[in-house]
C-alpha cells in the first residue's frame, strides 16, 4: 500500500509540474469571497455598545449585536477607507480580543487571507443575530498613533470601535449606539439622545454612514456655548481653568457662523456641533463632518488669544466642509462602503477651496486679524513661487499623497511635494476670485459661485456629488470664461504657481527683514525657526533641521533633515543666534560658520549668505480700490 501511495503522489507531483511552464512557479489566484456592496435594505438594526469607562488604561470595550439574513457565510468588515482621511487609515491594529458568538455558543472566525480588514464567519442554522465582542485599544503615546482617551477626556470615533456586514451600502445599515462614560463626565455629539440612565447614553438609531459621521467628545471639564439658533460650541479641556473665554473671543466664534451663513444662505444640517478639545494630552485633530467637526487646540487657545492667531483658521476650515466635502462631494470620493478605495482627483476643490474659505471666513469674522490672514496668503504665495517640485510634479498628482505618504515626514519636501492641493489649491481660488471680480467690474465674486454651487438645496442632508465639468459649468454660470482650460493648466500641468491674483488684487509680493507678527506666532505655534525664504531651512526648537530646500546653499553643502546645528559662529545654537548671525553677515564677505552633527559625524560648514533675513509680505500698490481687500471684508 505504501508503494502505491508513493507512486500516486509522484504522478500527482509530475502532473502539477507539467502545468508549470519550464518548471517555474505561477501565482495562486486570489479568491474574492467578499460580497460587493449593494443598494438594498439591511435586515434589521445593529446594536453597538461601547464601554469607555477605563480611561486610566485607555481601553474601549465593545459589544455588538448584528442581525443576519440566515445561515451561511458572512463577512464582517472593519472600516478601512475613512471619510475625511482620503486614504486607508482604519487602525485595524487596535482591535484585540475578538470573539463572535450566537446564543452563547462561540462561532469561529477567520481573517480573510487577502483583505486583513475582513473577518469571515459561518452563521449556523437557526441563528437570527450574532454577538461580537472586542476591545479597541487607544494608543497611549503619540508614537503608537493618535491618542483618543486620557484620564480626563476622550474622542470616540464609532468607526474605530465597530464592525459592519459586507454586501450593503453603509447608508442602508441601521445602528443604535450606546456609550458608557465615567461618572460625572459630559458628552457632545451631533447624534440625538434617545435615553440616558446615569452615565449610560443611548442614541436614536441612524444609518451606519451617519454614525461614522457623528463622533463624540466627552470629558470632565466641559463648557457649551450657543453660537446661533442651531450651532453650538462644545469645549472640553485638560483643566477647568482652560475653559475661561472672554466675551469678545466667543463673539468671534458667533461671527464665524454668521459669516458662513451669509456666504452660503443655506445649510445642510438641522444642528451643528463644534467639538473642540483644549488639550496637551489628547491627540491633535481637525476632521470634518456634515453636522459636526472634531477639532483640537493647545490648552492656551483662549488664554494666549492675544499673542498670535496662527492656527485659528481651523474651526472655519472644518465647518466649511459641511458644505464643501460632506454635502457636495467629488464623485470619485463617494463610495458605498469603507472598503471601496477613494479617488482624490478633486481634492483641490474639496480641500483647496476649504483652505481658501478657512482663511477668508477667519478674516471676515475676526477669528484672525485681517493683517494676519494677508500674512498667511503672502507666506503661501512665496512658498509656491520658489517651490522647485512644481517643475516636475503637477498639483493633481499631490492628491495621491494621503495614500502614498500617509503624512509621514519627507526628506526633501520642496522637491517631492506633499499634500499641496490644500495650499496651492487655495491660490487657485484666490486667482479665480480675482478673475471674476475683474471680468464683472466687481459686481460678482467667488461668493456667487460658492452660494450657487455649495448652498444649493438648503436643508437637504446626505450627499450631492460633482465632477470637474460641474465645477467648470458652475464658474461659467457666474461669468463666462475658458475655465476648463484655466483649471486644466493650473491643476494638471506643471509650471508657475497661480499668483496673478496678487497684482489683480492691488498688491505685490515683497520681502522684509523683520518677521510679521503672524509669522512669529506661526513659529511659536509650530515650535520651529522658519528660515525657508532666507536660506531654505527650517529647524525645530532644539536646532534639528526639519526641512531643507532642494538646491539651496545648505542642500548643496550636504545638510539634510535630521542634521543638528550645534553652534553658530562658535556659540551654542539657538534660533535667535542663527538669525543674529544672518543679520550680521548681510552686506559683508564673511561666511556664517555652522557646526553641524549628524549621527556621530561633526562638520563645520561655512555658509556664504549675505542677503539678510527675508520674510514675505503683501504690499499695497497705490491707494485705489483693492479687490483683495474687498474679498476679506465681512458680508453685510
Amino acid at each position: 500500500m505504501r508503494n502505491i501511495l508513493l507512486i500516486s503522489a509522484a504522478l500527482l507531483s509530475t502532473s502539477a509540474l507539467a502545468q508549470v511552464p519550464d518548471g517555474k512557479p505561477q501565482p495562486l489566484p486570489i479568491p474574492n469571497t467578499i460580497p460587493a456592496a449593494q443598494d438594498i435594505p439591511y435586515p434589521g438594526t445593529m446594536r453597538l455598545e461601547v464601554d469607555a469607562t477605563d480611561t486610566q488604561r485607555a481601553i474601549y470595550r465593545v459589544r455588538q449585536t448584528i442581525p443576519v439574513a440566515g445561515p451561511g457565510p458572512l463577512t464582517l468588515l472593519y472600516p478601512e477607507w475613512l471619510p475625511g482621511n482620503h486614504a486607508p487609515r482604519g487602525p485595524i491594529n487596535t482591535v484585540a480580543g475578538l470573539k463572535i458568538s450566537a446564543g452563547g455558543q462561540a462561532i469561529p472566525w477567520r481573517r480573510d487571507p487577502a483583505d486583513v480588514y475582513a473577518f469571515q464567519v459561518e452563521v449556523p442554522a437557526g441563528v437570527t443575530s450574532i454577538d461580537v465582542e472586542f476591545q479597541h485599544l487607544s494608543p497611549t503615546r503619540a508614537t503608537e498613533g493618535r491618542v483618543t482617551m486620557t484620564p480626563v477626556m476622550l474622542n470616540a470615533q464609532w468607526e474605530k470601535m465597530s464592525l459592519y456586514p459586507a454586501g450593503y451600502y453603509v447608508r442602508n445599515i441601521p445602528v443604535e449606539a450606546t456609550i458608557a462614560l465615567p461618572a460625572g463626565w459630559s458628552a457632545a455629539t451631533s447624534l440625538d439622545v434617545a435615553s440616558q440612565t446615569g452615565n449610560r447614553i443611548t442614541y436614536k438609531p441612524v444609518s451606519y454612514e451617519t454614525l461614522v459621521d457623528s463622533p463624540l467628545f466627552a470629558g470632565q471639564h466641559f463648557r457649551r456655548e450657543k453660537l446661533s439658533d442651531d450651532v453650538w460650541l462644545n469645549i472640553f479641556a485638560d483643566e477647568a481653568k482652560d475653559l475661561e473665554a472672554k466675551p469678545e473671543q466667543l463673539k468671534a466664534h458667533r461671527d464665524l457662523v454668521d459669516q458662513a451663513m451669509k456666504l452660503y444662505r443655506g445649510k445642510h444640517y438641522d444642528e451643528y456641533e463644534f467639538l473642540l478639545a483644549l488639550t496637551d494630552q489628547l491627540g491633535g485633530i481637525g476632521l470634518e463632518h456634515l453636522r459636526s467637526s472634531e477639532n483640537s487646540h493647545p490648552r492656551t487657545y483662549f488664554t494666549d488669544w492675544d499673542s498670535g492667531s496662527a492656527g485659528r483658521d481651523l474651526l472655519a476650515h472644518e465647518m466649511n466642509h459641511s458644505w464643501d466635502g460632506k454635502y457636495r462631494r467629488p464623485a470619485d470620493l463617494f463610495t458605498p462602503d469603507y472598503r471601496v478605495p477613494m479617488r482624490n482627483s478633486l481634492l483641490w476643490v474639496y480641500e483647496g477651496m476649504t483652505q481658501f474659505w478657512g482663511n477668508i471666513l477667519s478674516a471676515r469674522s475676526g477669528m484672525m486679524p485681517v493683517e494676519d490672514v494677508k500674512a498667511e496668503l503672502a507666506r503661501t504665495a512665496a512658498y509656491y513661487d520658489i517651490l522647485p517640485g512644481r517643475s516636475w510634479r503637477p498639483l493633481v498628482d499631490t492628491t495621491n499623497d494621503p495614500i502614498i505618504n500617509s503624512r509621514r515626514p519627507q526628506a526633501y519636501g520642496s522637491w517631492q511635494r506633499s499634500e499641496d492641493y490644500y495650499s496651492e489649491g487655495m491660490l487657485i481660488w484666490l486667482d479665480v476670485d480675482s478673475i471674476i471680480r475683474e471680468r464683472t467690474n466687481g459686481k460678482k465674486s467667488i461668493d456667487d459661485f460658492a452660494r450657487a454651487f455649495f448652498g444649493i438645496n438648503p436643508d437637504q442632508e446626505g450627499q450631492l456629488t460633482y465632477s470637474f465639468d460641474d465645477v467648470v459649468q458652475g464658474l461659467n454660470a457666474v461669468t463666462p470664461y475658458d475655465w476648463a482650460t484655466y483649471l486644466n493648466q493650473r491643476v494638471n500641468q506643471t509650471g508657475k504657481a497661480p499668483l496673478d491674483w496678487i497684482q489683480r488684487g492691488g498688491y505685490r509680493l515683497a520681502y522684509v527683514e523683520e518677521a510679521p507678527a503672524y509669522f512669529k506666532s506661526r513659529e511659536k505655534d509650530r515650535e520651529v525657526t522658519d528660515l525657508t525664504y532666507t536660506i531654505g531651512l527650517s529647524l525645530n526648537n532644539t536646532g534639528t533641521v526639519t526641512g531643507v530646500a532642494w538646491d539651496s546653499p545648505l542642500f548643496n553643502e550636504g545638510v539634510t533633515a535630521g542634521t543638528e546645528i550645534v553652534a553658530v559662529n562658535g556659540k551654542a545654537y539657538s534660533g535667535d543666534a542663527l538669525k543674529d548671525a544672518i543679520k550680521a553677515a548681510k552686506g559683508t564677505n564673511q561666511p556664517i560658520t555652522l557646526l553641524t552633527k549628524k549621527g556621530d559625524l561633526y562638520r563645520t560648514i561655512n555658509l556664504n549668505y549675505h542677503e539678510g533675513l527675508r520674510y514675505p509680505v503683501l504690499e499695497k500698490v497705490g491707494k485705489g480700490r483693492s479687490s483683495l481687500d474687498d474679498l476679506l471684508k465681512p458680508l453685510k
